[in-house]
């Protein structure tokens, strides 16, 4: 077993490990880092190698982070930065056995996200102002974001030459610089043909967004908050209720997908998620919906209700 002599050298080895050969972006690669840097800063308190440090050791460690208020859902995530460390570790030779094996991860609740009507969302986009000059841009991302379920990061840097009009889809650059192909509908492609033609073609293009496809009123690439911001206001404007998000036309896109009949496996290529388990919230989604429709709509139910009514 090898002796740990520069422990900041190791974690600048971790990070690049994460980034290079687990293809995780640097910002997700940094919150990884930044949760061993908790858990060495909390064995150097108690006199405790990171090398040496033993399950029940981690276990006090995670003991302190619920006392200090961190919550479960964030709990989990810097246990698994700290066990992806210790994976490291014994990769390299550092360790000869991994002492976050036995080590437990809080159970997280499920949170099931707010989805949208296909009544609402043609209502959202019922709202739109076509006789203002991003009229027609927003009635394009709107169905881009909802007919190919893509993450606004995803929409924002979305290029000319990623979309095969022709073909009917469009090859996306997700999370992880990982690629996949989505298809692209006929109601997005007229969309956004429309939007090329009447739009994007008479604008000034700043320089480094020649081949990014929405652009603002400066001809450069969107931001996430001007996404939100657009998806927000739409939402005040049809009326919709319900707090969403640029993310709760991408939860609508899988959750219609799902009732429509579509395989859970195609769905998940199609969002690019990298376990089916996060795929399967949407099964949650529309076995809770059936169970309200049940509950409202069975003639058994309906007989309960008039005999209490009577």
């Amino acid at each position: 077993m090898r002796e740990i002599t520069d422990i900041a050298d190791v974690k600048q080895r971790f990070l690049g490990h994460l980034i290079l050969e687990k293809g995780m972006s640097a910002n997700t690669a940094q919150a990884y880092s930044d949760d061993v840097d908790k858990l060495t800063s909390y064995l150097n308190d108690a006199g405790v190698g990171i090398e040496r440090a033993t399950t029940d050791d981690l276990e006090r460690f995670v003991c302190t982070l619920q006392d200090v208020g961190i919550q479960p859902r964030s709990q989990a995530r810097i246990i698994s930065g700290v066990k992806g460390f210790y994976k490291f570790l014994r990769m390299e030779g550092f360790m000869d056995t991994d002492p976050t094996e036995l080590l437990l991860t809080p159970k997280i609740g499920r949170h099931l996200p707010e989805v949208l009507t296909t009544e609402e969302i043609d209502r959202m986009i019922d709202a739109i102002d076509m006789s203002k000059a991003e009229g027609q841009r927003n009635r394009a991302i709107i169905e881009t974001l909802y007919g190919c379920g893509l993450r606004v990061s995803e929409l924002i840097t979305l290029k000319l030459s990623q979309l095969y009009i022709e073909e009917r889809y469009v090859i996306i650059q997700g999370k992880g610089n990982k690629q996949r192909l989505v298809p692209i509908s006929p109601v997005a492609i007229e969309q956004i043909n429309l939007y090329l033609e009447q739009t994007r073609s008479h604008q000034t293009v700043q320089r480094g967004s020649e081949d990014i496809l929405f652009l603002n009123r400066r001809g450069a690439m969107l931001t996430r908050q001007m996404i939100f911001h657009i998806v927000k206001q739409l939402c005040e404007l049809a009326g919709v209720r319900k707090v969403i998000s640029p993310h709760t036309l991408r939860h609508s896109f899988a959750t219609h997908l799902l009732e429509g009949g579509a395989n859970l496996r195609a769905i998940q290529q199609m969002l690019g998620h990298e376990s089916i388990t996060t795929t399967e919230i949407y099964v949650h989604i529309d076995r809770t919906r059936l169970r309200d429709e049940i509950l409202t709509h069975h003639p058994r139910n309906n007989l309960s209700r008039n005999t209490t009514t009577s």
